[in-house]
């Protein structure tokens, strides 16, 4: 594979930045081994909440974090028990909020911004980096430029909840509040070419297009799911990846599982209020992070079996059982342990949705026992505590009735309608509605398009982890901190 292009004249002067103020930049490696990190930067964790803004917590953008001790350890997962999905199939969702601000996006972020910063694509001291997102991409891509002192400028869409709002504006970030909820990709789309035309010092790392994105899931998220399959006990069998389309970032994690397990099925899921993949449907709906109406860019269709669709009513009622205490109540009476329903906070509405989407797979495929479903739980009900104070004042108090109504039907009833196996045909066909997108309005070409198709594209995109690595220890040696810190 040939070498990325170096503008050496911005490296030189991004690592005199770095060394300033001791930023060391982690390799792909790292995050997805964070035991790989220098001992130097182990040794700083220590002292270092999971949220400050602080350098070494860019070794923190992994799986791996230990909320207990601040070091390292195992996949943060959860197991959603068959008490609770009414499936015999085992659900397991790798965990989210253990990252620096309290969702893996950080991550997709940083492997967008990592590449160009050390190949001198990106100058931290004279651009701002533009981060278009309905949510939590924009919030990582906002931790990481200030980490880096650097100007983040977060786009997402107006009506998603005031967490984020508030989040961005503490941490320094220029916020654009585009119209509409999380359909409305294409008004965040119409905003950066605003940018683009009228802000010449603002660099856009758009994850919808950005290979950053669905190669940081390929190399980091697919070796935890990895890694957590093999450490199950039993007898067992990896049958379903199940993954949020959103940008289609978090599904590249499939395209490995696929490659090391050829018989996994890889489920793409949308809000059934916009249908974009099922019926090239639209709308708006409640599911926040799943940005729609449109088929991403990094998104590689070929390889995606099913097409999910999930109601967003499911997903807020069951946020209300999952955290409210008429709910907790209701499911400590179901037989749940406590030490679960302790960890139903971890699931945000974006990961209730993606553990409806598993149940709906493993009720089309018979699985069994032994079959394995992997998903991701995003972020966590942090996230969305003005969204359970806004359904209280809509439908009145929760109790302990409704919650048990609630789990039947939105959860243990969940049943196969509104998906749909994709043959070779159906893929491709989804594939085609890039062009409308992509093509027609984005500046992109037919050939480029047609490119996307080849199985041959997305293994090299993938294979260039390992230059972008090296670039990165060659960065690093040029600031000298681990030299520094080594004799120390």
């Amino acid at each position: 594979m040939a070498k990325l292009k170096v503008n050496e004249a911005v490296v030189k002067k991004t690592a005199a930045r770095c060394r300033e103020r001791g930023i060391v930049i982690p390799t792909f490696a790292q995050m997805a081994d964070p035991t790989k990190a220098p001992e130097s930067v182990k040794k700083r964790l220590k002292g270092v909440g999971l949220w400050d803004i602080d350098p070494v917590n860019l070794f923190r953008i992994t799986w791996k974090n230990d909320p207990k001790t601040g070091q390292y350890g195992g996949v943060n997962f959860v197991e959603i028990p068959r008490e609770l999905s009414g499936v015999d199939a085992r659900i397991i969702g790798i965990v989210g909020k253990y990252f620096p601000t309290g969702a893996h996006k950080v991550g997709a972020a940083f492997g967008c911004l990592a590449p160009r910063l050390v190949t001198g694509e990106f100058d931290p001291s004279t651009q701002k980096a533009v981060w278009p997102s309905t949510g939590n991409y924009c919030r990582g891509g906002a931790f990481d430029c200030a980490v880096l002192a650097c100007t983040p400028v977060a786009i997402l869409p107006k009506e998603m909840s005031q967490e984020r709002f508030d989040w961005l504006k503490s941490i320094g970030a220029e916020v654009i509040a585009t119209p509409g909820c999380e359909s409305n990709v294409k008004e965040i789309y119409d905003e950066c070419w605003r940018i683009r035309k009228n802000r010449k010092d603002c660099v856009i790392f758009n994850q919808f297009e950005e290979f950053g994105n669905p190669t940081w899931h390929y190399h980091v998220t697919a070796t935890a799911i990895e890694e957590v399959f093999a450490g199950l006990k039993g007898k067992k069998r990896l049958a379903g990846y199940v993954s949020a389309t959103g940008s289609a970032g978090t599904i590249g994690a499939g395209d490995r599982l696929k490659k090391d397990f050829p018989g996994v099925k890889i489920a793409a899921v949308e809000a059934l209020q916009c249908p974009t993949l099922l019926l090239n449907g639209f709308g708006g709906h409640r599911i926040e992070g799943i940005g729609d109406k449109h088929i991403p860019w990094v998104h590689n269709v070929r390889n995606t079996d099913m097409v999910v669709a999930v109601d967003d009513e499911d997903t807020m009622r069951l946020l209300r059982a999952f955290n409210e205490p008429a709910g907790r109540k209701m499911l400590k009476k179901e037989g749940l342990k406590d030490a679960f329903i302790d960890q139903l906070p971890l699931l945000g509405i974006s990961s209730i949705c993606n553990t409806l989407a598993a149940i709906k797979m493993a009720k089309h495929y018979e699985l069994g026992k032994d079959d394995v479903i992997f998903t991701i739980f995003t972020d966590s009900a942090e996230m969305y505590g003005s969204r359970l104070k806004e359904l209280t004042d809509e439908l009145g108090a929760y109790n302990e009735t409704q919650a048990l109504v609630d789990l039947e039907r939105r959860m243990r009833g969940a049943g196969r309608d509104n998906l749909r196996e994709l043959g070779y045909w159906d893929r491709k066909a989804l594939h085609n509605l890039k062009y409308f997108t992509w093509v027609e309005q984005q500046g992109k070409t037919s050939e480029e398009l047609n490119a996307l198709w080849a199985p041959e594209f997305w293994d090299e995109t993938f294979s260039q982890v390992a230059e972008y690595d090296r670039l990165i220890d060659e960065f690093n040696a040029r600031t000298g901190l681990l030299k520094e810190t080594a004799k120390h």
